[in-house]
């Protein structure tokens, strides 16, 4: 019997054809290979992070991952594919970090204000898929810490323009039972937002947070509009969408943006280039071991008092990145101290010097060892 005869372009396709189904198969006997390796990989992941967490230490090893890179990528036989593997390890190595932080932090966080605003972004960056509350105060954040409502705070701690968030200082001197275990830097870039079909023209009054406004000072001051405080920045946006009035205009974020429907009537309006929101997070467990730790103290009020306390800190070799004094509102006229110092609380020197001022100091607490996390 004679064979059908077929066009020399079909017999080609139908060999291209034959190929890619077996290339795809091949591909799915290595993803199905890859998951297992995954799995495994992350079992041993595991294995890292809870040694760490008995340990106090950070979920960032930057000179490790940056060994392992280089050591894997060493093992090419192509050298063409090495910038694509370095993708790949990398990405693989953020979900590493995603999940040491679920497991060191917890899966329940919480955050002051409402879905947009900063303090969600970076709780939604550092904690992507985890279970989030939003709370009214930041005194509600941490005392639902305390209760074990939420596993973790995410709170505004210091701003690169307008300076420390003064009332989360003072809510930590207040809860002894709540401790930074982390901190976080979010780049904040802020927005005029209008309803959609507003031009900077119609604008008579602007709304943001208090800080807001002042980081976008400069920019707003020239215009001669109206500024008007609220709650924060996502709240603000939520109000001038709603009421549909082109006279209206808030700042805030461009996921805030999106998230209410509004347009970005001008972007970047920092007064500064590099406006950056220090976050801590906040536990009901205390780390020693980290590259930072903070101390709350008060001394008596006597001439000299203060100075006893910095000489010891000086005598020990701690570097002090900040030292700051806030009012004891129940005590006119009497301070209380916070000054955060490089090192960890978990060496014999910092075990010295707490011992000693304890000596000068009328309280002294520490507020855990910490280091800086990394958005996976």
């Amino acid at each position: 019997m004679m064979k059908a005869w077929k066009e020399p372009s079909a017999i080609k396709e139908s060999e291209m054809l034959h190929s890619l189904e077996h290339a795809r198969t091949e591909i799915d006997r290595i993803d199905a290979e890859m998951t297992a390796l995954f799995e495994a990989r992350m079992k041993a992941v595991g294995e890292v992070v809870a040694y760490k967490k008995e340990h106090g230490m950070p979920v960032l090893d930057a000179s490790r991952e940056e060994a392992v890179i280089a050591k894997n990528t060493a093992r090419l036989c192509e050298p063409a594919l090495a910038e694509y593997y370095t993708d790949f390890i990398k990405s693989v190595m953020a979900s590493s970090r995603k999940y040491q932080t679920r497991i060191l932090f917890g899966s329940h966080v919480g955050y002051q204000g409402t879905e947009g605003a900063f303090s969600h972004i970076a709780a939604s960056r550092l904690f992507a898929g985890a279970k989030q509350t939003a709370f009214a105060s930041f005194d509600d954040v941490l005392s639902a810490v305390e209760a074990g409502q939420i596993d973790v705070g995410v709170l505004p701690f210091e701003n690169s323009t307008t300076g420390e968030v003064g009332e989360v200082l003072d809510l930590l001197y207040r809860h002894e039972n709540c401790y930074i275990s982390g901190w976080y830097d979010l780049e904040v870039r802020q927005n005029l937002l209008g309803v959609p079909g507003a031009v900077m023209s119609d604008l008579k009054q602007v709304y943001s947070h208090p800080q807001a406004l002042h980081q976008s000072s400069d920019f707003l001051r020239e215009r001669g509009w109206e500024l008007i405080p609220y709650a924060n920045t996502a709240k603000a946006a939520e109000y001038v969408s709603c009421t549909g009035d082109k006279t209206k205009a808030a700042v805030a974020s461009q996921e805030t943006a999106a998230l209410y429907g509004l347009s970005v009537l001008a972007a970047d309006i920092n007064s500064s280039a590099v406006n950056t929101t220090r976050f801590i997070l906040i536990t009901r467990t205390k780390t020693n071991i980290g590259s930072r730790f903070g101390l709350l103290f008060t001394v008596d009020h006597d001439a000299g008092s203060l100075v006893k306390a910095l000489a010891i800190i000086g005598a020990h070799s701690f570097n002090m990145e900040c030292l700051r004094s806030r009012a004891m509102k129940e005590l006119p006229w009497q301070y209380y101290f916070y000054a955060e110092l490089d090192g960890s609380l978990a060496s014999e020197n910092a075990t010295a010097m707490l011992t000693e001022l304890q000596t000068v100091c009328k309280t002294l607490r520490t507020l855990g060892c910490y280091s800086k996390i990394e958005q996976a």
